[in-house]
């Protein structure tokens, strides 16, 4: 959705607050994979296939690793390890996550502004039937295969959102959400004190896109998570859990034309339904239903 945005020039500013919640240390190395999927995708670096990484990849280091016996089910490819290397550094030297992820997109080129939720820590704990659970252990090292009972954010009660997230909500002129998992992909930036707030004070129309289409999630477990922890599946779900969670917030929610019988009940939860070609399959698809988002919030820019 970012790159959407990214596609349209000149005509946006284009600000994107990312998750990092979902950041782990792993092989003494500070990783944050949602900010870095933004990161490569802004740079044109990103591994189509996968949806996560760089493309033309090799794993020299992964292969040593493993004959170390070093756990290895979190791939970090070489080009990739080198972002994490430099970012750990350049923390344990002292400098702040939002200064070092600026760095970084300098480096590789990202026009936009990409700015991590908070530099204090937050991690994403799920609770499954073996207990709780780190959240890429739930996620990568099992697959997301277990059944989501209940989810908490480890540190979220005492970290704050940067002046520079405030400062950029309250000067934008549309709010996206973007069709990510709602719960750990979504929540733990607007459960972040403050946040909901500088959105609603900022005026600006909020539209949220829908990560479900025809009852399914595209990718991931929000389709799943909705029906354990919310017990409504749907676009007409997500309508509901930004409704009920958030109420007032989200002005218009954007379905695909494929799951136009959900049209009416996301109204009945008091969001404007917006239909549109929301499955993102290439550079066009992207850009399309930033056009149409754009279009829908009165054309301004954001």
């Amino acid at each position: 959705m970012a790159h959407g945005f990214a596609l349209l020039g000149d005509r946006v500013q284009l600000t994107i607050v990312g998750n990092t919640a979902d950041d782990l240390e792993l092989h003494g190395l500070h990783i944050s994979p949602d900010l870095d999927t933004v990161m490569y995708t802004l740079a044109g670096l990103a591994n189509p296939d996968t949806g996560w990484g760089v493309r033309d990849e090799t794993w020299s280091a992964r292969a040593t690793l493993e004959r170390y016996g070093e756990a290895t089910w979190f791939a970090l490819g070489d080009r990739d390890l080198a972002t994490h290397v430099v970012r750990t550094a350049r923390l344990r030297a002292g400098a702040r996550l939002t200064a070092v992820t600026s760095q970084l997109c300098l480096s590789l080129g990202v026009a936009a502004r990409l700015l991590p939720m908070s530099d204090d820590p937050v991690r994403t704990k799920v609770r499954t039937a073996d207990g709780w659970l780190d959240f890429q252990d739930y996620f990568v090292r099992r697959r997301h295969r277990d059944e989501a009972l209940e989810l908490r954010f480890d540190g979220i009660d005492s970290a704050r959102p940067t002046r520079a997230v405030v400062d950029a909500l309250a000067s934008a002129q549309l709010i996206v959400l973007a069709p990510s998992n709602p719960f750990v992909s979504i929540g733990p930036i607007l459960g972040l004190a403050g946040i909901v707030g500088a959105i609603a004070g900022s005026g600006a129309p909020v539209v949220a896109v829908s990560p479900i289409v025809g009852g399914a999630a595209l990718r991931g477990p929000a389709d799943r998570m909705l029906r354990s922890l919310d017990a409504d599946a749907g676009s007409a779900g997500i309508a509901r859990h930004y409704a009920q969670r958030y109420p007032g917030l989200v002005r218009q929610l954007a379905i695909d034309d494929a799951d136009a019988a959900d049209e009416s009940a996301v109204r009945a939860a008091g969001i404007q339904p917006l239909m549109a070609p929301a499955v993102m399959r290439d550079d066009a698809d992207r850009r399309r239903l930033a056009e149409v988002i754009l279009a829908a919030a009165g054309g301004r820019p954001g």
